[in-house]
């Protein structure tokens, strides 16, 4: 018994020196944890999310489904994505209204990343922050899930009467004018402008939106495609099957953390008729064209410069 209460007074006194270090562990692992989810969200994240909620509450909702909760969550996750995987910079938020606003943009990147980065420098970067609503391609939402996670979380699909409804609430679109051209090029062919389609023209004139144009650097080389399969891309249905070798190497599935750069430009507004012949309707759309090819190539040079 002596033996039994000796062993229990030295296992007592070991817990009691023993637990204030493990407090003291947590308590920092706690603090740490809080730091990085500071510098990952922000210190003002739950009031951005707050502001939000309270915007749509005085819409009466959203008409698309829209869910706050959903997209807090989504916000959450492309944080990490923002601010540490690709370390995004934004450049010219300034030039972004309050009201409804048409973000032009190029595209790349064989998984439409580059639109979630930039909805997120919408929502973490911009005072007061907004939802990008982008346009997303039919075919997507055929993909099991997907319709519903898309709407939730504010994308809708892009046809004329959802974007003249969205401008209407004052939303700000997201749209990638080169399309599945844009998303599928080549590596070779990176920063280079695709054909721009040019419906979104004719919105803009229709709904007296301006236009935001949009540069993004550091998404035409995250993943490097070397060409595209067409008979892949037909026997699966989908509109492109890129062929990308990095994905078969361990964690090559993941798109290369490059740096992300985000230039919003100053508005264009361009009036006329929207219903004006294709020629002049293209002739604008190629003004934009040429205006983002022109602010990616300044962002190319001071990247390189930056470089040296």
């Amino acid at each position: 018994m002596d033996r039994m209460a000796a062993l229990t007074r030295l296992t007592d006194a070991a817990a009691s020196r023993a637990l204030p270090v493990i407090g003291r562990a947590f308590d920092a692992a706690r603090r740490r944890a809080e730091e990085v989810s500071r510098k990952v969200l922000g210190e003002d994240f739950q009031s951005r999310v707050e502001w939000l909620r309270r915007r749509y509450e005085n819409m009466g909702g959203d008409p698309f489904g829209l869910d706050p909760d959903v997209a807090k969550s989504a916000v959450t996750v492309l944080s990490f994505f923002h601010r540490l995987y690709f370390r995004t910079e934004t450049f010219g938020l300034d030039n972004v209204p309050e009201t409804r606003a048409l973000l032009v943009a190029n595209h790349s990147g064989q998984i439409p990343i580059d639109g979630a980065i930039l909805g997120s420098s919408l929502f973490l970067d911009l005072t007061p922050p907004r939802v990008g609503r982008a346009m997303i391609e039919k075919w997507a939402v055929s993909l099991p899930f997907a319709s519903t996670f898309f709407n939730k979380v504010g994308q809708v699909v892009g046809v004329p009467e959802n974007a003249r409804r969205l401008l209407a609430m004052e939303e700000l679109l997201i749209v990638f004018p080169e399309g599945v051209r844009g998303i599928t090029k080549p590596f070779s062919k990176r920063y280079q402008l695709q054909d721009f389609g040019s419906g979104f023209m004719r919105l803009a004139i229709e709904t007296n939106t301006p236009i935001i144009p949009v540069a993004i650097v550091g998404a035409e080389e995250q993943y490097v495609n070397l060409g595209n399969l067409e008979w892949a891309a037909r026997l699966l249905k989908m509109p492109a099957f890129p062929v990308v070798p990095q994905v078969l190497v361990p964690g090559g599935q993941l798109p290369l953390p490059m740096k992300y750069r985000i230039y919003f430009g100053e508005p264009l507004r361009f009036g006329g008729d929207p219903l004006d012949e294709e020629s002049v309707i293209a002739d604008k759309a190629w003004l934009v064209k040429q205006t983002i090819q022109d602010m990616l190539n300044r962002a190319l040079a001071e990247r390189k410069d930056y470089l040296k």
